[in-house]
């Protein structure tokens, strides 16, 4: 609904409608700074040209009024457009803050080698990459989301060959098991560097094909994605595909970008092929010298398939990522190939210092899921629900609190992941369910005294419901900026903007005991804010509990 005010405004404003100068305010529901813009080249006040540009704004049926202050032209939005937010909210239900764009798009994510568990920093990406495709799902994309599974190279070699040689621990989760394995051959091999041949061995003889090495390799890699699939189920985040690199070994397209590049005059072949371009850092290699390709030019591949099939590319990568983002977009921007959209996220920080898998160091993201379980069921505990009732309640409590807590952060922000901070009531997902379950509370309570029939009216609005009504109409509008900018964190803080001021409205609103027009005015208010709570928890992969 703001969006169509946000239209309204431009037209008002006719040729100073400009959107690029119209801004979110504290003092109107939306400002424009066109007036500063012209005083720069006209040498005038700002107030003055305000005025004048004033004189020429027509209202339209959503613009209540517009005022020129201090050089700003502010418009507010009228009553109309007050009771209509609301009845559209409560006709729309599930469907409110639905946009109709059209085009397909893949969101590639996660992407974690298959040689051990998810960790803390891994998930990151798959909170970021989920809630990127749920809001783009919203938005009416055709959205498809790939897990790119990394199955070729040394560190997958090593890992097969040290399942191979140690065996898989059956006390342990499976992609747990392998990172055990994966462990044992790397320190086996700083002892018994001789063994570095049979690691060349198995690399060479998979991406020739060899039928029993693959089987080797194959078997490996599922059962650890197995594993890995299992953790991000219980994050509430599931992928349509997992795409293998030795596909585009297999497919031709690795030798068909090999090839665009070679006719293009940029490789080197000096027993390695070296792409020949001095804008990078440093040389980007693209085939070792025993005749084995690297991961760059399996991605090259990959994204050259991608680009010929879906119309937006976006890929979500840590941000010690950059530099080979850069050569990866380069290369492809040289060969004339479509460019993805690359969200760099920084990582989380933790007391016990960096990971590595290599080394064993590293806390799972299982580890850091089962703690939140247990924080969270011993929180609710001692509260009247049946036991299985308070498991359900404590799972969708902790899987709310480690999804919003990583997507609240702008990405580009490093930060520091509390649990305790996390649980807590202030300003974290608990609050927002909390808040969704007490609207829900008031509606069930209101339907046993006799629901009466739900009507919103503007004119009786107080600052405060108008503040939340106002809220409630942006749910679209902040979807198409997630969508434009690429920051789900902005969402977030809008879904914490709608629960923090609706229970501002409840501690100075009555509302069950309110005379019969107030009643149902405010219950409807209750209603919209139970269902833009629900759709926003939705979008950010959390649960909406109607009792806590």
């Amino acid at each position: 609904m703001f969006l169509k005010f946000k239209q309204q405004v431009v037209e008002s404003l006719k040729d100073y409608g400009d959107e690029r100068f119209l801004r979110d305010s504290e003092h109107a529901d939306m400002s424009s700074t066109i007036a500063f813009k012209i005083s720069k080249e006209e040498k005038r006040k700002p107030q003055e040209i305000a005025e004048e540009i004033l004189e020429k704004v027509e209202l339209k049926e959503y613009v209540g009024s517009v005022e020129a202050l201090n050089g700003y032209i502010n418009f507010f939005a009228s009553y109309e457009f007050l009771e209509d937010t609301i009845n559209f909210i409560l006709d729309s239900d599930e469907n409110y803050g639905s946009l109709d764009l059209k085009g397909d798009v893949l969101i590639e994510h996660t992407s974690a080698n298959p040689d051990g568990p998810l960790h803390i920093g891994h998930i990151r990406n798959s909170i970021i990459g989920d809630t990127l495709t749920r809001i783009f799902k919203k938005a009416g994309f055709d959205v498809k989301t790939q897990y790119y599974v990394n199955d070729m190279g040394r560190q997958m070699a090593l890992t097969v060959l040290g399942v191979e040689r140690f065996g898989i621990d059956s006390n342990l989760k499976i992609d747990h098991a392998i990172a055990n394995a994966y462990i044992q051959i790397n320190r086996f091999l700083e002892e018994n560097p001789e063994l570095e041949e049979k690691v060349e061995d198995l690399m060479i003889k998979y991406e020739r094909g060899e039928e029993e090495v693959c089987n080797k390799f194959r078997e490996v890699v599922e059962r650890a994605l197995d594993g890995i699939k299992e953790t991000l189920m219980n994050l509430n985040v599931k992928h349509d595909e997992y795409i293998w690199e030795s596909e585009f070994i297999r497919n031709g397209y690795v030798d068909k970008v090999l090839r665009e590049l070679d006719n293009n005059n940029l490789i080197r072949k000096n027993g390695a092929w070296i792409l020949e371009l001095n804008e990078f850092e440093k040389e980007v290699v693209l085939k070792r010298e025993n005749g084995t390709t690297v991961y760059i030019t399996r991605d090259l591949a990959y994204h050259m398939w991608k680009g010929e099939k879906f119309g937006r590319l976006i890929n979500v990568l840590g941000s010690d990522h950059k530099l080979y983002g850069r050569q990866l977009s380069k290369i492809l921007e040289i060969l004339g190939l479509k460019q993805p959209e690359i969200v760099f996220f920084e990582f989380v920080s933790l007391p016990e210092g960096s990971m590595s898998t290599r080394k064993g160091k590293f806390i799972s993201a299982d580890e850091l899921i089962f703690k939140l379980y247990d924080e969270a069921y011993n929180i609710i505990k001692d509260r009247e629900f049946d036991e299985d009732e308070k498991r359900r309640i404590a799972k969708a409590v902790g899987t709310a609190a480690l999804r919003y807590d990583f997507i609240r952060i702008a990405p580009e922000k490093p930060m520091t992941f509390d649990w305790k901070k996390a649980l807590d009531f202030e300003n974290t997902a608990s609050y927002i369910q909390y808040s969704h379950a007490r609207a829900c509370s008031i509606l069930r309570n209101a339907v046993k005294h006799g629901m009466p029939e739900l009507e919103f009216v503007g004119e009786i609005c107080s600052d405060v419901e108008r503040k939340l009504v106002m809220l409630l109409s942006k749910f679209s509008y902040y979807v198409l900026r997630v969508v434009n900018e690429l920051r789900p964190n902005v969402f977030a803080e809008y879904v914490m903007n709608v629960a923090t001021t609706f229970n501002e409205f409840y501690r100075t609103h009555p509302v069950l005991k309110a005379e019969s027009d107030y009643r149902m005015h405010r219950l409807a208010i209750v209603d919209a804010t139970r269902i833009v709570l629900r759709n926003g928890l939705e979008l950010l992969g959390i649960e909406a509990l109607e009792k806590m």
